[in-house]
């Protein structure tokens, strides 16, 4: 079965040096367009647990960034975070 998706992949952070440090990475990887925001995943009643997010749209390979979910999630373990296809 197909999966519906536009090949976004949410990297969620939660310390925004460290979202802004990987959104930095990424760039230099050949990810784009690596946009950093503040965002609250479901089920989340406070503000102040919100996450810093980076969304991944496309590869270094200029495909859809879905083709790297498995690399993006292990960086993003490596900051105390995980990543999503949206």
């Amino acid at each position: 079965m197909a999966q519906d998706t536009d090949g976004t992949v949410v990297v969620s952070l939660p310390d925004r040096d460290d979202a802004e440090e990987l959104a930095d990475q990424l760039l230099e990887q050949g990810y784009e367009p690596c946009l950093v925001h503040r965002d609250m995943l479901a089920g989340e009643d406070d503000a102040e647990d919100a996450d810093w997010v980076i969304e991944v749209r496309t590869g270094p390979h200029g495909g859809p960034a879905v083709f790297d979910e498995p690399h993006l999630a292990a960086l993003a373990e490596d900051y105390g975070g995980f990543a999503a296809v949206q």
